[in-house]
């Protein structure tokens, strides 16, 4: 049973991992890789921030070694796939939250050794702390950051190389699926054996001690966001991604450290945490939607917001935009994109396009008369100064613009340039 709920754990990670990254497009990877101010400040938080909490708890509160050396390592873990389910989810910036997700895997394998080392001797100062180091399962902790390792570069090529909508939105419902299925899989593991000491029976010190750093880090993270001026949906995606954490890796070290009391005392850490953390996040999410710090507009519905990618959305609405830029650029006589009237100078046009646009007749060099060399129009009025083009709009053009419309994807002036 062990072995296959482990196999199972470990392909529900991958597929939400993978999902989420192959919702994302590549140029928006490749636009939050040049985000310096927002990258920094969420490593900040990650491996700074959300540590250091973790140490003033465990320190201050005296907790004892199973507690608190398994909350320094929730605390110190981060990466928490989750936390790209919660951002597709709620709309906030997908992108960054995988580029911090990729970024924040590759950091771990230096950083979270290093704060378990310094943060365990500094809580409990103690000479056999190193034999509590040296028994950690460290063979799990990498084989988890390999898995999403893998997962997020297999995600992001393939959406690089496909490069289709259906394909992402495909994507996208496989991960929030594995997403739910990781979340009730994980309760349902961590609630089943014989515990002696139950979740809802711990002492009022294990509730304010798991929970502490989650709260304070999302708060945290918001100021810190805030003050560095990111735009809304990034400082959503910030806050998440701190206080989010990868307790699958506390629950695999806690099974390998510790037996009897202790490991039931261990085990509720990481089961406590990521009920805490998807309860703040939860309440976060909704209130930052409702203020408008999300890609999802405020007055849309709930079932909208939960099973409609925004992001997904906002892509096909630029791609559509940039291909009626591209196509209006192509002809040099126009100027404007479609769905506008363009009026062309006659004066600049060449003698062909008159004669094909204007519906007046020059005679060419070979054709001309020996007595006259001037213009016969085919018609009774004068050849006219100006001329008007409207570029046409096909009827499925028409109904994705009214969907991106209801949506909130569209200004008013492209609204009404599908009316006309």
């Amino acid at each position: 049973m062990g072995l296959w709920a482990s196999i199972l754990g470990n392909v529900l990670l991958f597929c939400l991992v993978f999902g989420m990254s192959a919702t994302v497009d590549v140029r928006s990877i490749h636009t939050q890789v040049r985000n310096i101010r927002a990258l920094s400040t969420g490593l900040f938080c990650q491996f700074l921030v959300l540590p250091f909490l973790g140490f003033l708890v465990v320190r201050f509160m005296e907790l004892e070694e199973s507690l608190g050396i398994t909350l320094l390592v929730v605390t110190s873990s981060p990466g928490g796939s989750y936390s790209n389910w919660w951002c597709s989810l709620f709309n906030a910036d997908l992108a960054l939250s995988v580029t911090m997700t990729a970024l924040s895997t590759v950091l771990s394998m230096v950083f979270l050794p290093l704060n378990l080392l310094f943060y365990t001797k500094m809580a409990y100062n103690k000479q056999e702390d190193d034999d509590l180091v040296a028994n950690l399962d460290w063979s799990s902790l990498f084989t988890a950051l390999a898995i999403v390792t893998c997962a997020i570069l297999l995600g992001l090529t393939l959406s690089a190389k496909v490069h289709n909508v259906r394909f992402q939105h495909f994507a996208n419902g496989l991960g929030n699926a594995a997403g739910l299925m990781l979340i009730i899989f994980s309760a349902t593991m961590t609630n089943t054996g014989d515990s002696d000491s139950k979740i809802w029976s711990r002492n009022w010190s294990f509730y304010v001690a798991v929970s502490g750093p989650c709260l304070g880090g999302l708060i945290l993270a918001n100021i810190l966001a805030t003050l560095a001026q990111l735009p809304k949906p990034e400082r959503v995606t910030v806050a998440i991604e701190c206080c989010y954490q990868n307790v699958g890796i506390a629950t695999s070290l806690a099974l390998t450290m510790f037996q009897g009391e202790d490991l039931n005392v261990a085990m509720g850490v990481p089961f406590f945490y990521g009920v805490v953390e998807a309860l703040f996040v939860g309440i976060f999410c909704l209130g930052a939607w409702k203020f408008g710090w999300t890609k999802a507009p405020a007055n849309a519905s709930l079932c909208d917001v939960l099973f409609i990618s925004y992001e997904l959305l906002e892509l096909e609405a630029q791609a559509a935009a940039a291909k009626d830029v591209d196509g209006s650029s192509s002809n040099p006589n126009t100027k404007g994109g479609g769905g506008t009237i363009e009026v062309v100078d006659s004066n600049k046009t060449s003698q062909k396009q008159q004669k094909d646009k204007e519906g007046y007749v020059l005679m060419d060099d070979d054709n001309r008369s020996a007595t006259s060399d001037t213009k016969k129009p085919s018609v009774s009025t004068p050849p006219p100064t100006a001329t008007t083009k409207t570029s046409t709009t096909t009827p499925k053009d028409t109904k994705k613009k009214k969907r991106w419309a209801r949506k909130g994807l569209l200004d008013d002036s492209i609204q009404n340039d599908s009316n006309v």
